[in-house]
């Protein structure tokens, strides 16, 4: 490597975490963009500011909005190497911008395209979704199920009962193993109601640190869009702690209500770049106008093992699939990288 050094690291743009490595040293550490480029994770830097590394990998990279790629891009050592890997169907970042979009469609970057689809009826229902399809698999292991529901009241009553009691029954992945994955966070049936009947269900307590209790299953969220996954330890003076995956999270007591949310439901958007070996997806009629194709394509490619699908949208669901791709971004990313390539 340069000056004698190789420095491999993996990161995550969006939720999770991935390991980090560096050449002839042991796994030091998960890591995501947000640690790496406050300092917190990942190889650290040399005397100049810049990434003592010379390959930086970010997994899950559509999750990349401008504001850190560019700081991203900007930190990087002369010479080193970056790759973006990621599955350019899935919902793009919630922040501004679509940096994996953009850089695809210039064209100057080198490109493979090394996806392979998930083995069974889930992967084979995603895959159709990918394109338009929404087909109805065989699925003889009950990999998919659909539980029609009626209205919202329905919708939480049958998900909560997916959660503890028939999955865990019929399929054997237990509560909290499985992630419900919902289009939003207010309605009838969006994440706040789903949470509050999930908690009732599964972990009932009067909410004494700011409306949660010890074993609590949430998520904290340190940006617009991303989350990491958790469980409620405790509290005290210096606030609530969280066993969160990649280590414990202190929040300050004056943060916990707008950085941690009760985890038993969260949004597609959240959802992207984890995965769960169950995913119940909950598509209340209230929330139809929300669906397009890269919300169902990500939130049906959670569950690795099942799939549930609550459905309460009729026919808005295959028209979305169908018919509604993702809005477009307009951005300067892509007139500009393309400006500085060779012309041939």
């Amino acid at each position: 490597g340069r000056r004698g050094r190789l420095g491999r690291v993996a990161l995550r743009a969006g939720a999770g975490g991935a390991r980090v490595d560096r050449a002839g040293a042991p796994e030091v550490a998960t890591a995501t963009v947000d640690g790496l480029l406050d300092g917190t994770q990942g190889p650290g830097r040399g005397p100049d500011g810049a990434f003592t590394a010379d390959l930086l990998v970010i997994l899950d990279a559509p999750q990349l909005d401008v504001d850190r790629g560019a700081a991203l891009v900007e930190l990087l050592a002369d010479g080193a190497r970056l790759v973006l890997s990621g599955d350019p169907a899935t919902l793009w970042s919630a922040g501004p911008g679509r940096v994996f979009a953009d850089l695809l469609a210039v064209g100057g970057c080198p490109r493979i395209a090394s996806r392979t689809p998930d083995p069974g009826p889930i992967g084979e229902l995603v895959s159709g979704i990918g394109i338009g399809e929404l087909t109805q698999v065989e699925a003889p292991g009950k990999e998919v199920v659909i539980v029609p529901v009626r209205d919202a009241a329905e919708a939480i009553h049958r998900t909560v009962q997916l959660v503890a009691d028939s999955v865990p029954r019929a399929i054997g992945v237990p509560a909290e193993q499985t992630q419900v994955i919902t289009p939003g966070h207010g309605g009838a049936a969006g994440t706040r109601a789903l949470n509050a009947a999930l908690k009732e269900r599964l972990n009932p307590g009067p909410g004494r640190f700011g409306g949660f209790d010890p074993g609590d299953r949430v998520v904290y969220v340190p940006g617009p869009g991303r989350i990491r996954p958790g469980r409620v330890v405790g509290a005290d003076a210096e606030g609530l702690h969280v066993d969160c995956a990649g280590g414990p999270v202190v929040v300050p007591r004056e943060r916990v209500e707008r950085a941690v949310r009760h985890g038993w439901a969260v949004t597609a958007h959240q959802a992207v770049g984890l995965r769960w070996p169950a995913a119940v997806v909950v598509l209340p009629g209230d929330a139809t106008q929300a669906l397009n194709r890269p919300w169902v394509y990500t939130a049906f490619g959670r569950g690795e093992r099942h799939l549930s699908v609550v459905h309460g949208a009729d026919a808005a669901l295959p028209h979305a699939v169908a018919e509604l791709t993702a809005k477009p971004r307009t951005t300067r990313l892509r007139t500009l990288v393309g400006a500085q390539l060779p012309t041939s």
